[in-house]
C-alpha cells in the first residue's frame, strides 16, 4: 500500500473520524489503535514495571501531524504534547514544505560518545600516545562488553584523547549503537574498560559514563518554500519570506532570541520524540550543548533567501534515538507510535524529527512574520479555556469562538459567555 500523509481537513474531523483515516492511511486496524490509545498509552501495571513507586499513569494528548514528506517518502507523525498550536503549526509548514517537494535529510551513523576520565596523569602527552597505540587492545576489549550490539553490525570503532589539564585526561571510546539509543550500551562499555585504561595512561579512573553530546549522531534537514506558498491574506509571499529571514537573523545576531528559535524547534523534536518512547531530556541536552559548541549560543537552524527566489531553511542537530530497547520497546503507545510512522531504522526516525523541528521552526517564524505568534496560539488555547470553564461536546467551540471573537481569552469571559449559552 503506498502511503500518503496528505488528508485535507483532517482536524475538523471527530477522535473517531481521525482515528478512521489514520487506520486507512497506515494499514493499521482501528481496534489496534484503540486499545492502546483508550487506555493513554500505558496501563498502570506496565508503568509500574518503567519506573518506581508508581501510583498510575499521566496522560499527554497523543496526536498525528499528516502532510510531512521526508526523502520522498509520506510519514503520518505521533506527536505527545500539551501546548495548543505545535501540532496545528508543525502539520501546516509540513503541508507548506511539500509544495517545494518536501523534507531533505541525512543522519550520521549511530555513534555515540563513552566517556572515561582519568586523574591524576603525570604526562598526558605520553598518555595520550600509549593509549593511542593500544587502541585495537581497548577497542576488543570494549567489544566484549556489547556483543549484542557487535552481533547487530555495531560496536566500538575509535578512540579518541583529550588533555583536561591539570593532570586529567578523557577517553572517548567511539560507539555503534545500531538502532538503539545506545545509553545502557555506552555506560556498560565505559565501565568495563576503564580500568585498563587507566592502567594505561598511569592515572586513576574518575568517570564512566556517556555524553549527550552526540555530536558524532547529528541530523541534517533542508526545505526549500516557494515564496508564492508564504502568502497571506494581507502578505504576499516575498514579504512574509523577508520577513522570516530577517527573524533568522535576529537569532544569528543574538542569544537570547536565539534560545526562544530553539525552543521553538524542540517544540516539533520533543512531541515525536516523547511519543515514540525517546529520552527528550537527552535530546534536549544535547541540542543545546551542541548551540553553544562555538561559544557562543546559536540557532540550530537558519533561513534564507536563495537566488532563484525560494526560502531555504537547513537545520543540524544531535539526535540520539533508539527504535530498540528502552521504553521504545515496552511501551504500548511508543510501539504503536513506530507502526504508525511505519519507519525501517533508528536513523530514518531522525530524519523524520529532524524535520519536524524545521517545520515548528517555520510555523513560528511565519507567524512572527505576519500576524504574530499570539492571534493562532491564543484561537487554540481558547479551547482549553472553555473546557475548564465547564463547557462540553459542542459548547466548547461555540464558547471559544466568541471570546477570541470578543480578545477575551480569560476563563471568566468563558464562563459569563457558557452560563448565556446554557439554559
Amino acid at each position: 500500500m503506498k502511503r500518503s500523509s496528505r488528508m485535507p481537513g483532517f482536524y475538523r474531523l471527530s477522535v473517531a473520524e481521525r482515528r478512521k483515516a489514520t487506520a486507512e492511511a497506515t494499514g493499521i486496524s482501528p481496534a489496534d489503535l484503540a486499545e492502546v490509545l483508550d487506555r493513554g498509552g500505558l496501563d498502570p501495571e506496565s508503568a509500574d514495571k518503567v519506573i518506581e513507586n508508581v501510583l498510575g499513569t499521566y496522560s499527554l494528548p497523543f496526536a498525528v501531524a499528516p502532510n510531512v514528506r521526508v526523502n520522498g517518502r509520506d510519514y503520518i507523525v505521533p506527536m505527545a504534547v500539551e501546548e495548543p498550536s505545535v501540532v496545528a503549526a508543525a502539520s501546516n509548514a509540513a503541508r507548506i514544505v511539500r509544495e517545494g517537494g518536501g523534507f531533505v535529510a541525512e543522519a550520521d551513523a549511530p555513534v555515540m560518545i563513552a566517556q572515561v576520565e582519568v586523574l591524576g596523569v603525570r604526562d598526558p602527552l605520553a598518555a595520550a600516545g600509549r593509549l593511542v597505540a593500544a587502541k585495537a587492545e581497548i577497542v576488543a576489549l570494549a567489544n566484549q562488553a556489547a556483543q549484542t550490539v557487535v552481533e547487530r553490525g555495531g560496536g566500538t570503532r575509535d578512540l579518541e584523547v583529550r588533555d583536561l589539564g591539570e593532570g586529567a585526561i578523557v577517553v572517548h571510546l567511539l560507539v555503534d549503537c545500531r538502532d538503539a539509543m545506545g545509553a545502557n550500551i555506552v555506560n556498560t562499555i565505559a565501565e568495563w574498560t576503564a580500568a585498563r585504561i587507566a592502567e594505561i595512561a598511569g592515572g586513576q579512573a574518575g568517570l564512566r559514563i556517556l555524553s549527550n553530546l552526540a555530536d558524532r549522531r547529528c541530523v541534517r534537514v533542508r526545505a526549500s518554500v516557494p515564496v508564492a506558498v508564504l502568502q497571506t491574506a494581507d502578505l504576499d509571499g516575498a514579504m512574509v519570506m523577508a520577513g522570516i529571514v530577517a527573524a533568522s537573523r535576529f537569532a544569528e545576531r543574538d542569544p537570547y532570541r536565539a534560545a526562544t528559535h530553539n525552543k521553538g524547534i524542540m517544540n516539533g523534536v520533543d512531541a515525536v520524540v516523547i511519543a515514540t518512547g525517546n529520552d527528550w531530556r537527552a535530546v534536549e541536552a544535547g541540542a543545546h550543548a551542541f548551540a553553544a559548541q562555538s561559544g557562543r549560543y546559536r540557532p540550530l537552524s537558519t533561513w534564507t533567501a536563495t537566488e532563484s527566489g525560494t526560502l531555504e531553511g537547513r537545520l543540524e542537530m544531535p539526535m540520539a534515538l533508539g527504535t530498540v530497547g528502552g521504553a521504545a520497546r515496552v511501551h504500548p503507545g511508543a510501539r504503536l507510535a513506530r507502526r504508525i510512522l511505519g519507519l525501517d531504522s533508528a536513523s530514518e526516525l531522525a530524519c523524520v524529527v529532524g524535520a519536524m523541528g524545521l517545520a515548528s521552526n517555520l510555523a513560528a517564524l511565519r507567524a512572527l512574520a505576519t500576524e504574530g505568534i499570539q492571534r493562532g496560539h491564543m484561537a487554540l488555547h481558547a479551547r482549553t479555556v472553555a473546557t475548564a470553564a465547564g463547557a462540553t461536546g459542542e459548547l466548547v467551540q461555540r464558547v471559544a469562538n466568541e471570546i477570541v471573537e470578543k480578545g477575551e481569552i480569560t476563563a471568566d469571559a468563558a464562563r459569563r459567555v457558557l452560563e448565556r449559552l446554557t439554559p
